[in-house]
């Protein structure tokens, strides 16, 4: 038995592999990956493979990142993790510090938990308390878009809406409501994108004009509904959301989880409706894609909510790494870069340069959809075979290219660092593989 067969036979008994049905395994063997270099996977045989989709949207400038080494490598000599409860540290400090001048104003708190889950169970619990501290205990309910992901721990699975994900343990769930998406892709035949956005949040004022007094917070994916195909839609819907939750006294939770960092076009999201949300849930792309960590930032408002002699109105919530320093250090890594480098200008010349590489894509008859918000690409491929995500999958693997389709949807979203020879592999990868399913 070869090095490669037996690390593949040891990680199928042994590991656990997520969002994975394991007997599929039996047909489809995974991928035992060595080393990354940049935008580059390499598995044990030294076949490389692109990661267009940043391993699982997390990583920006590129794995093994140098300047994102150096720092690691400097506080694994320092402090590699201390108690948060009680203790504090300077990666900590500076981190919170810097999130605050970056978010949008008026976000001055920050919260540490370990990956987005965490942060939607922290917002949710956070805006629960925080009204019952206030003496509105009767604000219990949540509502998110229809749609919408927000992780799966049990409470963030009770404001997510993609059946795969919830149908199963519903019976764990509180129940949630749910509005009409913005998404664009939804509008009816000869609606604009604007026009079913503004449709979208007249059945949100409806929803908060009977539902405020018992209604906690409002959580949405800003620009980008994720998990149900790249759903993208105008920011004139979150404006409004913001005027509604201001004008009903309703939280409003922006998950930025995957939106954050750049992914949209600016740092975060918001930025592009001009508002600010009353808790922001930042993570994946947080540490540049090298540790697990979240966070959680609100306003002076509801942070003061929980000020008082009495700790049954204190936030008690925790995990054992909360905060951890090498996790804050890669994040300090990562903003480092984006300060340094001019990220974001940056990134809006690479979009427009994948763009034009990617339009043999826009122009595919199979495709329909096509659609970019800043460094995010989708579209649908039409397709009678209801296996087409799995194996337009191993089709581009074969190819050299990592692609993860949800269902019928195709996307892009590659590290920050991707070249104009990578993308053109990547697009000639994805047509080639287009043309091989059916």
């Amino acid at each position: 038995m070869s090095d490669n067969t037996a690390l593949l036979t040891r990680s199928l008994h042994a590991v656990w592999h997520p969002c994975t049905q394991m007997k599929s395994h039996e047909r489809f063997a995974l991928v035992p990956i060595a080393r990354g270099e940049g935008v580059w996977l390499y598995d044990v045989d030294g076949r490389r493979y692109l990661d267009a989709v940043s391993s699982w949207w997390v990583n920006l400038f590129g794995h093994a990142n140098p300047r994102i080494n150096a720092q690691l490598i400097d506080q694994l000599g320092r402090l590699e993790h201390v108690i948060l409860a009680g203790f504090t540290h300077e990666p900590v400090v500076a981190l919170s510090e810097r999130l605050a001048r970056l978010a949008p104003p008026g976000l001055g708190h920050c919260f540490y938990g370990s990956d987005g889950a965490s942060a939607t169970e922290i917002a949710l619990k956070m805006s629960f308390h925080a009204w019952r501290n206030a003496g509105r205990g009767d604000k219990t309910g949540f509502v998110s878009l229809a749609q919408s992901y927000h992780g799966e721990t049990l409470g963030a699975l009770s404001v997510t809406d993609v059946a795969l994900f919830k149908d199963t343990y519903a019976p764990l769930l509180r129940n949630s409501s749910q509005v009409p998406s913005p998404d664009s892709r939804l509008a009816a035949p000869g609606e604009s994108a604007a026009d079913h956005a503004a449709r979208c949040a007249a059945a949100l004022e409806r929803h908060l004009e009977r539902h405020h007094a018992t209604t906690a917070a409002l959580i949405v994916e800003p620009l980008v509904q994720g998990a149900c195909g790249m759903g993208m839609y105008p920011p004139t819907y979150l404006a409004r959301a913001r005027a509604l939750c201001t004008r009903y006294q309703v939280h409003l939770i922006a998950d930025e989880i995957m939106t954050g960092f750049g992914r949209t076009g600016t740092l975060f999201a918001c930025e592009q409706a001009g508002i600010t949300p009353d808790i922001l849930c930042l993570s994946k792309g947080i540490t540049g894609g090298y540790l697990p960590l979240s966070a959680v930032m609100t306003t002076d408002a509801v942070y003061a909510a929980f000020w008082d002699d009495d700790v049954t109105r204190g936030f008690l919530h925790s995990h054992s790494y909360t905060g951890n320093a090498l996790a804050c250090r890669a994040a300090l890594a990562t903003l480092d870069i984006f300060a340094e480098d001019d990220v974001i200008a940056a990134n809006r010349v690479r979009s427009t340069r994948i763009g034009e590489i990617a339009a043999p894509l826009a122009r595919h008859p199979r495709v329909r959809g096509y659609r970019n918000t800043g460094m995010i690409w989708a579209f649908e491929v039409e397709s009678a075979d209801p296996t087409f995500a799995r194996t337009l999958h191993a089709e581009a693997l074969a190819r050299g290219v990592l692609l993860r389709p949800i269902g019928n949807t195709v996307y892009f979203m590659p590290p920050y660092v991707i070249d104009d020879e990578a993308t053109g592999l990547m697009v000639e990868a994805t047509l080639a593989a287009i043309g091989a399913c059916a």
